[in-house]
């Protein structure tokens, strides 16, 4: 089997985000934010914070470059589900 196929696979099964950047003033206070907020799910400090929920998870990482947060996010229920659960992390991410 391709790669095209066995990601076309993973793709029907999974709704992604795709990397959303937010600009933050203090993106390692945010991430801790963020893993308190989450507490009732598995939360790792990997390349940033992840959150793994049983039908859903997200990471939020720093860039090494700029004063940004980088969120990636998938949902295996539906794209509407992505996209509330998507928003609502964004919307802690950019709440100042």
């Amino acid at each position: 089997r391709t790669l095209s196929e066995l990601v076309g696979e993973l793709r029907s099964r999974y709704f992604i985000s795709g990397e959303i950047n937010s600009e933050v003033a203090d993106p390692d206070a945010k991430m801790r934010e963020i893993a308190e907020r989450h507490a009732d799910a598995e939360v790792t400090w990997l390349d940033g914070v992840s959150v793994d929920y049983k039908d859903w998870h997200f990471n939020v990482r720093p860039s090494n470059t700029e004063p940004l947060l980088r969120l990636n996010l998938e949902s295996l229920i539906s794209p509407e589900d992505m996209e509330a659960k998507r928003d609502l992390v964004l919307d802690l991410i950019r709440d100042a």
